[in-house]
């Protein structure tokens, strides 16, 4: 077991603390095996009734994946980000399908692989310190571990405009999306973990309060309007022709991201809206996610947001009409049985 991860038994409960601090606990290769590892076990312990997901220190819950990681990789052979993918993947399917009740306390910043490994979960704690966003087109990713199936399933195109911009939400507004099924103040999450052996919907419902409004809520009808398209040219014709704030605002944000994995998430939730399962959508997310870590804008997204910080990536092709229908198809082609993507 790695130690980057905390794993105890507390009487009915599992524990499963993320305890990378430094990097705001990013999941690694380790840290998925070892959740794995720990929800196999306590499986067919009968002792263990409900299991719990939170981090041990720091400000917040979890930043994603590794990512100097995949995309060292990803300029070499790509193999070790394939393994990555293929073990993160397999924890998030088996979050999914589990039959004990999981609670994921998302206190504080729950990005990219945080989002991965709370949503599956049957219960999911937002408080007023969560940021909750799918930031990956920033850095030419796309939004994965699962994000096709989750995203696609919001209210109205809510979910093509988080894919785009990466947009964080408040615990507030994961809780009105349903991203969250319960808003918590931070202060009572101590008291919450405490008692959770109690029942987790009963200790949760009982130290739940209202959460505050939802802005994004009061954007729904301009994202619906502005988003409606599942094409990318669209989205920032429509964006160009408002001339309203946000409209101009939510373009400049687009101009930043990259082109070829925009086009992809529109493509990802168009396709999981309509998957038949989730070990479906985890792999096909495998198929595109082997293939976009070693492509141009992901190395470059990450030279420039992570390891130069510049942040001017040079994305190619630069503007969505450059990105071609057939590089589409070429991302999304399933990969040969032999390479594919397998659950646990």
């Amino acid at each position: 077991m790695t130690e980057d991860l905390i794993v105890e038994t507390d009487g009915a409960v599992g524990r499963i603390r993320l305890n990378r601090p430094k990097a705001i606990h990013a999941l690694n290769t380790a840290m998925c095996a070892g959740v794995l590892e720990a929800l196999e076990a306590w499986r067919g312990e009968d002792a263990v009734h409900v299991v719990t997901i939170d981090h041990a220190e720091g400000r917040g819950f979890c930043a994603g994946g590794d990512i100097r990681m995949l995309a060292e990789s990803g300029a070499k052979d790509g193999a070790e980000a394939r393994a990555f993918f293929h073990t993160e993947y397999r924890m998030n399917h088996r979050l999914f399908t589990y039959a004990k009740d999981i609670v994921a306390f998302m206190d504080g910043i729950t990005m990219g692989g945080g989002v991965g490994i709370s949503q599956p979960c049957r219960y999911r704690v937002a408080t007023e310190n969560t940021r909750l966003a799918m930031p990956e087109t920033g850095i030419g990713l796309f939004p994965d571990v699962g994000g096709g199936w989750y995203l696609s399933r919001l209210p109205g195109r809510i979910g093509q405009y988080l894919a785009l911009t990466g947009h964080r939400l408040g615990g507030a507004e994961c809780l009105a999306l349903g991203l969250a099924t319960h808003y918590l103040p931070a202060g009572r999450l101590a008291e919450a973990k405490a008692r959770i052996a109690e029942g987790p919907k009963a200790v949760l419902d009982a130290l739940a309060v209202p959460a505050p409004e939802a802005p994004i809520l009061a954007r729904r009808a301009e994202i619906d309007r502005l988003f409606a398209s599942d094409r990318l040219e669209d989205i920032f014709a429509a964006l160009a022709g408002d001339d309203g704030d946000f409209a101009r605002e939510t373009l400049a944000i687009l101009r930043t991201k990259s082109p070829q994995t925009m086009k992809v998430s529109l493509k990802l939730l168009l396709d999981g809206k309509a998957m038949a399962t989730f070990e479906d959508e985890m792999r096909q997310e495998y198929a595109v996610g082997s293939r976009v870590v070693q492509r141009h804008d992901f190395l470059e997204g990450v030279r420039a947001v992570i390891v130069d910080k510049d942040n001017a990536p040079r994305w190619n092709p630069p503007t969505p009409e450059g990105v071609s229908d057939h590089v589409i198809d070429q991302i999304f082609a399933p990969l040969p049985d032999a390479e594919s993507w397998t659950p646990a």
